[in-house]
């Protein structure tokens, strides 16, 4: 067992894609800069820059050049630098490597990982500080990954690249730094399997991604009013573990669900509405929603703070819907 921060697992994982020569990796300043993050920092002298390509800011030739090598037989990891960017290239994700296995009747896979940054929090404003992934996850043929812990994003990024499809790799840019236990023994993490980060019978709590420690936060103050949470770490939008929620749900009851992203549209409504249609008799009141406030990011830090779900907020959202 080792300790690592998530972004040494992300480079863990990366390296070990690369042991297999179809991979390669290709995107804005990851080469001889390092990466936006520096999780690709000494991959060029590494692996050379026929595997290690920086590209021009150009996220549509990037995503582009990714679909066309992945139909070719090759296994190409595109980075975006931010999710923010991504909207430059949503033709290329969402009308090519989304739906070209469908419309080729299975003829074609499209085995590409695009790796981007999602979140606020780090004072980027309002056009670099957004969180797409439940966009990404309303959309079939992608796959879309949320990882909140080193663990998870090793495991998850393993299962990555032995799937046919192309998946959305969304690394939240303030978990970068985030500390936690990596085994040393081989294992992965599939995808639409949800993790129970901790255990509680009063109230569930389902959240991804930075929320998840929000989540975890959340518990540690309702442990003090005498009330035990149940936190479910989705780990992946699509496909989601619907079961492992309701199962949540039916023991404890009560549940709030928390993302960051903005409330209105969120990914947090396909889940209250999942669980009003499938455990409506199990409640004891409304699902509760915790998500961004709706509006673009402040530049200010603490009118950001203000934008983004706490540990406060879901504690009240209790209060106000259950009464604990």
């Amino acid at each position: 067992m080792a300790e690592m921060i998530l972004r040494e697992a992300v480079a863990k994982a990366l390296r070990e894609a690369l042991e297999d020569d179809r991979v390669f990796i290709m995107g804005e300043d990851i080469g001889a800069y390092g990466g936006a993050y520096a999780v690709t920092r000494g991959f060029l002298d590494e692996f050379g820059p026929e595997r290690i390509m920086d590209t021009p800011i150009s996220e549509s030739v990037i995503v582009g050049a990714g679909v066309g090598s992945a139909l070719a037989g090759l296994r190409p990891i595109v980075e975006l630098m931010t999710i923010n960017f991504s909207l430059v290239a949503i033709d290329q994700i969402v009308n090519h490597a989304a739906k070209l296995r469908y419309m080729s009747d299975g003829q074609f896979t499209v085995p590409l990982i695009i790796r981007t940054v999602t979140g606020g929090g780090g004072q980027l404003a309002a056009t670099h500080s957004q969180s797409f992934e439940n966009w990404y996850a309303s959309v079939p043929g992608l796959k879309v990954a949320v990882p909140a812990t080193p663990y998870d994003a090793l495991g998850l990024f393993r299962a990555a690249m032995k799937d046919e499809n192309p998946i959305m790799f969304a690394e939240h840019s303030l978990l970068y730094g985030t500390r936690g236990d990596v085994p040393d023994d081989w294992y992965e993490i599939p995808f639409g399997k949800a993790d129970i980060k901790r255990e509680g019978g009063d109230v569930t709590i389902v959240a991804y991604s930075r929320m998840t420690h929000v989540a975890l936060q959340a518990a540690s103050m309702l442990e003090e009013k005498g009330r035990q949470a149940e936190v479910v770490d989705l780990r992946t939008l699509r496909p989601w573990d619907k079961d492992t929620v309701l199962q949540s749900v039916q023991k404890t009851n009560r549940v709030v669900v928390v993302e960051e992203t903005w409330r209105t549209g969120g990914f947090g409504g396909e889940i209250a509405s999942t669980i009003q249609e499938e455990a409506f008799d199990d409640l004891d009141g409304p699902v509760a929603r915790v998500g961004g406030v709706d509006v673009p990011a402040p530049y200010n830090g603490r009118l950001e703070a203000a934008t983004i779900p706490t540990a406060e907020r879901v504690v009240k959202s209790l209060e106000e819907n259950y009464g604990i």
